[in-house]
């Protein structure tokens, strides 16, 4: 922005083109039109037109735009004009410094191509030379057109300026002006209701000092198409009642009364065992679920048992298992619904009428949704395949088995990295979609000579493999434990929770069977060889 030469002292009638009030007076004695371009030096010699001061500028004449609902002297204000440029009939908004000198003119062609004579670098925002600093409310528009619509709907009294070059650079022009927007006791930001708009307004907002800066919504793009809609009291009024800015996410205590005085509804569902129930509470949307052991132990008949369950609780499920086709996937649901698994149907002479009924009872109801994939996806297909199956699709739990996989195609990147990322962007996800997401995931193996997870090894939390970010985004981790060596005891898991931020509660909860008949995991009570039961386990995850 040019610096400041002198200073604003008010406006005057103009000698050459009969204004009342178009010439501004300065503290150095010079007065100039913004009419019609009349230049008063101040030193006893005689006025003149000649304010052109950069040679690349051109002339201008003030005209009513009809079609934008612009008159005349509102134009001749801020001197937005119609001149010609290289042969062409073009609008010419000429942005001037603090002192009134012209320093750029934005041109505009028919077919709405712009460009930029005389200095274009650093502009002031546009019209900011013609009103006093030190007042009580200015507004800022998104672009000239807006600046003069706000200003006429307010008979040209009250300050309204624009930014220069749109939404884009909006929060640097914003910056460069902040030493003249923060004379003013409250700053309006009217952009466009875009999401670029909306974005530079929150950007914008963000430069001033904390509760000068407020931000305007109105029901149409923006304010010239309010003024053209002849709605310029609702503009007046959004004006008015803009809410002051606060950055996203604080909130005044006092304003949480209604919500915090209201009865908390958990609207959880039972998992199919009692003492992970008791546990954990059931199961919440809008919550992570973790599920993690060694290699081998149960975690997707585990995730099986769930699915079947919720959809006998009239759930819609997702599931994203990219260690299975669709069809080893579907076909396990339909076994646990015959209670017998695929691989023993010929065994057990299922007949095509059983499995019809099996696919009617789990597929058949609608209410399975299967991504059928090609052994991984980046972590950008995985969450546009998850919120179409929430939103588009009405899942209400969705199961990623597993997490490794999704990051495992991205090539030489950092794993670490790139689950942190996954990971938050599935936390923002189910916060704003209030589904259930159930992640499998795996461990590291344990540090020291002491039996692997393989061995029925106790779980941890810090045993989470890839990222921390994996535990902390959770809101429950669920350990398995099984000792696949041991005859007696290898058909038993363990179900550890290793984090729980709803009730607090950790340790051992359910203890499952899995029947090698059936193919169902049913809860059971435990005892090692030494005779030791569940009781005896039911502590804090060892570290």
């Amino acid at each position: 922005m040019t610096e400041r030469t002198s200073d604003f002292l008010g406006h005057e009638p103009c000698p050459s083109c009969g204004s009342k009030d178009n010439l501004a007076r300065y503290s150095d004695g010079h007065g100039f039109c913004f009419g019609c371009n009349y230049f008063d030096p101040g030193d006893g010699e005689k006025g003149s037109t000649k304010a052109t001061i950069n040679p690349a500028l051109i002339s201008s004449t003030p005209q009513a735009l009809e079609k934008r609902g612009l008159r005349q002297d509102t134009c001749a204000k801020y001197g937005y004009g119609v001149g010609t440029y290289r042969g062409k009939t073009v609008q010419v908004a000429t942005y001037r410094d603090l002192t009134g000198k012209p320093v750029a003119q934005k041109i505009r062609t028919r077919d709405k191509q712009f460009s930029i004579l005389g200095e274009g670098r650093d502009l002031p925002l546009y019209g900011m030379h013609l009103w006093a600093p030190n007042g009580k409310m200015v507004v800022v528009t998104e672009g000239e057109i807006d600046a003069m619509s706000v200003s006429q709907i307010q008979n040209n009294r009250w300050p309204v300026v624009s930014v220069p070059n749109g939404a884009q650079s909006a929060a640097k022009a914003v910056q460069r002006a902040i030493p003249w927007l923060e004379t003013f006791e409250t700053v309006i930001f009217l952009f466009d209701m875009d999401e670029p708009g909306k974005k530079a307004a929150v950007e914008c907002a963000s430069s001033l000092v904390p509760g000068k800066a407020k931000i305007a919504v109105i029901p149409l793009k923006d304010a010239n198409e309010m003024l053209v809609a002849g709605r310029s009291k609702e503009l007046m009024s959004a004006i008015w009642d803009a809410r002051p800015f606060r950055p996203d996410g604080l909130v005044k205590g006092e304003e949480l009364h209604d919500r915090v005085m209201e009865d908390e509804v958990n609207d959880s569902l039972p998992y199919p065992w009692m003492d992970l129930n008791e546990k954990t509470m059931g199961i919440r949307k809008g919550e992570i679920v973790t599920l993690t052991s060694g290699t081998g132990q149960g975690k997707s008949s585990v995730c099986r048992t769930w699915q079947h369950h919720l959809l006998k609780l009239n759930q819609t499920i997702g599931v994203v298992a990219l260690e299975e086709s669709v069809v080893k996937t579907a076909r396990a649901l339909m076994g646990v619904e015959l209670r017998c698994p695929p691989q023993k149907w010929k065994e057990f002479s299922v007949t095509a009428e059983d499995k019809e009924a099996a696919f009617n009872a789990t597929l058949g109801t609608g209410r399975v949704i299967l991504y059928d994939h090609w052994g991984s996806l980046d972590s950008e297909n995985l969450l546009s395949r998850i919120r179409y199956m929430v939103r588009g699709m009405g899942c209400t739990h969705v199961f990623l088995d597993h997490l490794s996989i999704v990051v495992s195609g991205i090539g030489d990147g950092d794993e670490r990295r790139l689950i942190d990322n996954t990971m938050t962007r599935l936390r923002s996800l189910v916060e704003e979609l209030k589904f259930s997401l159930f992640v499998v995931s795996h461990l590291s193996r344990p540090i020291g000579q002491g039996p692997s997870h393989e061995e029925g090894a106790p779980t941890a939390l810090r045993q989470l493999r890839g990222s921390g970010a994996i535990g902390q985004l959770s809101d429950i981790v669920i350990g398995l434990e099984r000792n696949q060596q041991d005859e007696d005891a290898r058909d038993i898991t363990r179900l550890r929770v290793l984090k729980n931020r709803w009730t607090g509660e950790t340790g051992v909860s359910s203890t499952v069977r899995y029947d090698r008949v059936t193919g169902l995991l049913t809860e059971t009570e435990w005892t090692d060889n030494a005779g030791a039961t569940d009781s005896d386990f039911k502590g804090p995850a060892p570290f």
